[in-house]
């Protein structure tokens, strides 16, 4: 089975994912896959939600934070800016405290709190995962390409759903056991129950969105995720556990990418000892990653004599990825 094959044989897998520990080559396939899908006449949105990661570096254009930025025909690259979203989020909590207490100016300890809340460390993941809900639930584009963060953090993007989806149940529960008692109020009380009814109705509408997001990254008949691997021993162990826990928030898990091979004819050409060497190792490696993941490994990719930046080079790489089939 080939990378190409797996998107000829399952054309309805529109949501297409690569994850890894962080410097494998990700981004790096995901724009290549975005472009080989660009070039076929689909149109194309890929994404990072990784801030060390750079499609700007890749696609040589500076896109971060602009929104949906058209590399060429059919193919959108974006990269979200995570504070930027704190920063409106912290506005329109702003806003609703105005509103709700006819206020002009926001007291001190209330900005205070405001601001020590952005600081906390899952706030930027939180504005991460909102900004891909948004981009999903779009449904613009025929396919997405997800440049996901690294392991660990990519784990807690996974999860953040089903955590958000318990929340939301338990405190609409909580709305709707209000609402009992705000029927039977008098006058003056019937005011808060049209702001209950508010606050329901929004809490209704965000599990709405986050339900549609997470049944799409969990579905195997919209969406495919590949693991991109090197032949290194902690890379091999570290990708075989983080395929474990993918299958727990059952992720559809479609094969593995072996990046960054050096040719082995090399051995046979007058190269330097440790190259031999080098070589020897990925060997032994290489048949690791073919004993593990068997016939889930799809392809191999060899190390490129440059950096991936500019079209000609990811056009090179999507004949790597893709064994140029069209």
């Amino acid at each position: 089975m080939s990378l190409a094959k797996v998107f000829q044989e399952h054309p309805n897998r529109r949501y297409i994912e690569f994850g890894g520990k962080g410097g494998l080559g990700k981004t790096t396939f995901s724009a290549a896959t975005a472009y080989w899908l660009a070039k076929q006449g689909y149109k194309v949105l890929v994404f990072s939600v990784d801030p060390q990661a750079s499609l700007s570096d890749i696609f040589e254009r500076d896109i971060f934070g602009q929104g949906a930025v058209e590399i060429m025909p059919n193919l959108f690259a974006q990269e979200i800016d995570a504070d930027r979203h704190i920063r409106e989020y912290q506005e329109e909590i702003r806003q609703k405290i105005r509103d709700m207490y006819g206020m002009d100016e926001i007291p001190e300890e209330i900005e205070n709190y405001i601001q020590a809340a952005a600081a906390e460390p899952a706030m930027e993941e939180s504005a991460i995962f909102d900004a891909v809900v948004d981009i999903v639930v779009g449904a613009e584009y025929d396919y997405y390409i997800y440049d996901l963060v690294p392991l660990g953090h990519a784990l807690y993007y996974l999860s953040m759903a089903s955590v958000y989806d318990q929340w939301i149940d338990k405190i609409t529960s909580l709305r709707e056991e209000m609402q009992e008692y705000a029927q039977v109020a008098a006058v003056l009380e019937r005011k808060k129950e049209s702001e209950e009814d508010q606050i329901l109705a929004e809490l209704q509408y965000i599990k709405q969105r986050i339900n549609t997001s997470s049944s799409i990254l969990t579905d195997r008949e919209k969406t495919a995720f590949f693991f991109v691997v090197t032949p290194e021993e902690m890379i091999i162990i570290d990708t075989l556990k983080a395929a474990t826990l993918f299958a727990k928030y059952q992720v559809p898990i479609s094969g593995y990418i072996v990046n960054r091979v050096i040719p082995p004819e090399l051995a046979d050409q007058d190269i330097p000892e440790y190259l031999h060497h080098r070589i020897e190792m990925q060997k032994r490696y290489l048949g690791q990653i073919d004993d593990t993941f068997g016939a889930d490994v799809l392809t191999r990719v060899q190390e490129f004599e440059r950096d991936i930046t500019g079209l000609d080079m990811i056009d090179k790489v999507a004949d790597a990825l893709f064994g140029g089939e069209a």
